[in-house]
């Protein structure tokens, strides 16, 4: 991992804002902020609107087009709530209560956001939990650095507040540390201040644009370089890092080319193929990702690859090259959920094993949460990752008007079938003698296809005269009545 060249590039532009994360070169995380800026981060003075004691949890409006979700685990008990038996949501909140509350997932789909009253205020070394009391330190950090910030930390945390040492504080001095704390609760106060003044459902603090909250929350030492394409970005990037990290801002470099930012390093294509299911492997193999509303599916094959001194290394290489491609589609695509991992089958338990490791080795670089199962003997890996905002083939895809998000079309039989069956049922029930059909071009060009006959079976069958026409205006699926009438009414109309 500390042989991993990585770098971050800012691309900003009128329509939208997005930021890539490189390691050695391989598009990895890929993110992109555009009108609809996610509320995941952002505080609101809310109003509870219902109270759920079968689901243990709340309603609550906080201004958006529904309504937040706040589940009874993620409300801060008051005073005397903590010696209840069990924690009961008709105890802690009421109808029409005003209540302060924090994003934690943006809404996704029909489901409203997911909210809880225990805030958290990132800054760029510390987190601040206003109604907490721990103390903790990042787990990523090496051991003699994780007592070093322990040391400076312990003694100097605010009673009652809680703090987590964040990754980036690695190598922060004292000072730094000291003054992002200061920072932290005077934030906090103004937060107070405005829930004070504010009236529900109104946001009350709002979380950093997506360039600022990168550089905040993953840019550092690690990092062989930053390049922004916008200028005030650029000055925005390098005022806030003056301010936090000053020796950080010599990694910042503002982009002079004449080519595009992502042009320059090539990686509009590796976008592309964040839409793709298929995704192909080094040796030949391939991995197959298929989302649904409920979990991910990933299918491991080994394609055209066929190795050259057995079939069971050839397994083991293709599961290998695997693993690694796999976390990299899992934060390029930012998939959350659960996620099914299944690698082509495995005798050797050793194999297994290596495959296992070379899968959560890889997993270590990955910034999310994540949860992974061990490798099961038929090769399956279940495994969790948390899901806050919708993933990238989200952003950049509707759910196709055609198959209705299924990713599948009807087939040319069907379509012409269907074409035949709801025009014989016009001239069954219609008292014209003339009718003429527009169907899509693709339709029309089955309909019409070598051996099918379908207009002159028709015309046999019902005694009326047919005719048929391409219609761009027509759906696939759609049969248009563009004119009915006498006989021979069709023949003028096509002179």
């Amino acid at each position: 991992m500390a042989d991993i060249v990585r770098e971050m590039l800012i691309s900003h532009d009128p329509s939208e804002t997005r930021v890539a994360v490189l390691e050695d070169g391989r598009l990895v995380e890929y993110y992109i902020e555009r009108a609809k800026r996610s509320v995941v981060g952002n505080v609101y003075l809310a109003r509870v609107k219902d109270v759920l004691p079968g689901m243990q949890a709340a309603f609550v409006d906080i201004g958006l087009e529904k309504n937040a979700f706040l589940y009874v685990d993620e409300v801060v008990a008051p005073e005397g709530i903590e010696d209840l038996p069990r924690r009961d949501i008709q105890a802690m909140l009421k109808s029409g209560q005003q209540i302060m509350v924090q994003v934690l997932k943006d809404p996704m789909g029909t489901k409203g956001a997911r909210v809880t009253t225990d805030m958290t205020l990132p800054g760029r070394f510390l987190v601040l939990m206003p109604f907490s009391d721990f103390v903790g330190i990042s787990r990523k950090l090496p051991e003699p650095e994780r007592e070093r910030l322990h040391s400076i930390i312990d003694d100097r945390a605010p009673k009652g507040v809680g703090l987590i040492v964040r990754t980036a504080a690695t190598g922060a001095s004292e000072k730094d540390l000291l003054a992002d704390l200061e920072f932290l609760q005077r934030l906090w106060k103004r937060v107070q201040h405005q829930a004070l003044e504010a009236l529900p459902p109104e946001v009350i603090y709002t979380e950093m644009d997506l360039a600022l909250r990168f550089v905040r929350d993953v840019f550092g030492e690690d990092f062989r370089r930053l390049l922004v394409d916008d200028k005030g970005v650029f000055e925005k990037v390098v005022s806030f890092l003056k301010k936090t990290s000053p020796n950080l801002t010599r990694q910042v470099q503002l982009f002079r080319e004449k080519v595009p930012l992502f042009d320059y390093f090539a990686l509009n294509d590796q976008v592309a193929t964040v839409l793709d299911r298929a995704v192909r492997l080094p040796s030949g193999g391939y991995i197959a990702i298929d989302q649904t509303e409920a979990l991910t599916a990933i299918d491991v094959n080994t394609g055209k690859f066929t190795g050259r001194k057995s079939l069971e290394e050839t397994i083991l290489k293709t599961n290998l090259e695997a693993a690694e491609e796999v976390v990299r589609q899992l934060r390029l695509r930012d998939i959350g959920g659960i996620i099914v991992i299944d690698f082509i089958d495995m005798e050797d338990q050793f194999h297994r094993a290596e495959v296992f490791t070379r899968l959560t080795t890889a997993m270590e670089r990955d910034r999310t949460k994540t949860r992974v199962m061990e490798i099961s003997r038929l090769g399956l890996v279940e495994m969790t990752r948390k899901n806050v905002t919708d993933g990238l083939t989200d952003t950049l895809t509707d759910p196709c008007p055609t198959c209705h998000g299924q990713g599948r079309v009807l087939s040319e039989s069907t379509r012409r079938i269907m074409a035949e069956r709801r025009m014989r049922e016009v001239l069954r029930g219609g008292k014209s003698a003339a009718y003429l059909f527009g169907l899509h071009p693709e339709t029309y060009s089955i309909v019409n296809a070598p051996g099918q006959n379908v207009v002159a079976s028709l015309r046999a069958e019902t005694k009326k005269q047919v005719a048929i026409v391409a219609d761009p205006d027509c759906g696939p699926g759609d049969v248009r009545i563009l004119i009915e009438g006498r006989a021979g009414t069709i023949e003028r109309a096509l002179r």
